[in-house]
């Protein structure tokens, strides 16, 4: 959950319980009138092995070993 999503029901706990049911009425008001789209309906559904990324530094050398690549980095980065 993000700190945004976080501060707004903080905020609605805040609310006497009439008050929050406005916000509920509302909530649903929009719904109805946008269409409430769920996570499934609006994301595309994607192979991850069809794109094009994936494999793409397959044949390197220095990245067979991901943990010592990054601590050869930052061993050089941040002296």
């Amino acid at each position: 959950m993000c700190m945004e999503t976080k501060s707004i029901l903080r905020q609605l706990a805040l609310l006497p319980p009439e008050a929050q049911q406005q916000v509920l009425d509302f909530i649903a008001f929009l719904s109805a009138r946008y269409g409430a789209k769920t996570v499934s309906q609006s994301a595309k559904q994607v192979d991850l092995e069809d794109e094009p990324f994936i494999g793409m530094w397959r044949n390197r050398k220095d990245l067979q070993d991901s943990t010592d690549w990054v601590r050869q980095i930052r061993e050089r980065e941040w002296q």
